[in-house]
């Protein structure tokens, strides 16, 4: 039982670890803050928008790496909660009732309420299994929502204003939001690297490994994929809430299984299972996005290959290459 207990250990202290290991996401939270800044003098508002983007790819990245790094369950619709987090944000506002005290809680409920339901039955499965049953409620959810006449179906639904935070309009403008969601990104930073040093993180590791081994130790490896299958859910709908105030529009390709790979691709990326993999795959992905797709609108074509070398020569992805050590566990 040695391989599958090891995770389950508590983390070799270190002295000088604590920061260290978290130098690599303090620089890139520190390069993120002063884009505002640097936007006033090279990339204006677009700089900003850009920057907005990465950091929603992040956090729904960031959940969805907690599925894939952790616990080693590929989900293919994903991008299912980021879309199911905008409209109920877009529905909300659209009749009236902008208050984040009411679309947040809502947001959280129905992303965690669809989590548990879909989670308890996906994860009955494994494999290419659990990967196709994903995609199909992904793809239901997508369905779903390209019906509902009432909101623009296909069309989308464009939004005339912003959630409201208590009456202090803190979302209205694009500097206030910039600096909420950099603020929400870096909570789900430190939450995530800490639910990774929990025995609950353990669990899921040397459930990754050996399922059988970790449950014949006492552990409900169930429960524990379907509470990070749930937690991932929710908060890639909070990444959903903030997508619909940024873009100011909603719409079904959201949910697409095109977005769910992109979020794969963002991981991968980045480094499975690493502190900042999830950030620096989100900024690498909009950054190349954006630079080849000046060049060619088929930039994609030369995306494929850069993946695929990356993939190659950096095994651990982005992360693998500047995180310390320690910080690669």
């Amino acid at each position: 039982m040695k391989d599958a207990a090891a995770p389950l250990a508590a983390p070799h202290a270190d002295a000088a670890g604590p920061l260290r290991r978290a130098a690599p996401a303090l620089v890139l939270f520190a390069f993120l803050a002063l884009i505002p800044a640097l936007a006033e003098v090279w990339g204006g508002g677009y700089l900003t928008s850009l920057a907005m983007r990465a950091m929603i790819l992040a956090l729904a990245a960031s959940a969805l790496d907690l599925l894939i790094g952790r616990a080693g369950l590929v989900s293919f619709g994903h991008a299912a909660y980021v879309g199911l987090g905008a409209y109920v944000t877009g529905i909300f506002i659209t009749e009236g009732m902008a208050s984040v005290a009411l679309i947040l809680p809502a947001v959280i409920i129905s992303c965690a309420l669809f989590a548990f339901i879909t989670g308890a039955i996906s994860l009955r499965t494994s494999g290419v299994s659990f990967i196709m049953i994903t995609l199909a409620f992904g793809q239901m959810l997508y369905f779903g929502a390209s019906s509902l006449s009432a909101y623009g179906a296909d069309d989308g639904l464009t939004l005339w204003e912003r959630a409201d935070v208590f009456g202090t309009g803190l979302l209205y403008d694009n500097l206030g939001l910039f600096y909420t969601l950099l603020l929400t990104l870096i909570a789900a930073h430190v939450a995530a690297s800490a639910l990774a040093a929990s025995r609950f993180g353990r669990v899921l590791i040397g459930a990754k490994q050996n399922a059988e081994r970790v449950a014949a130790m006492g552990f409900d490896v169930f429960r524990y994929r379907l509470a990070a299958y749930v937690i991932a859910g929710v908060v890639a709908g909070i990444a959903g809430f903030f997508l619909a105030n940024q873009a100011e529009f909603v719409s079904p390709a959201y949910m697409s299984w095109q977005r769910s790979g992109d979020l794969i691709i963002i991981v991968v990326l980045g480094g499975m299972g690493t502190r900042s993999g999830a950030l620096l795959g989100a900024i690498a992905f909009v950054a190349l996005e954006e630079g080849l797709s000046s060049l060619t609108h088929d930039w994609r074509l030369i995306f494929g290959p850069l993946l695929i070398l990356a993939a190659l020569t950096a095994k651990r992805g982005i992360a693998g290459l500047v995180d310390a050590p320690e910080a690669r566990r």
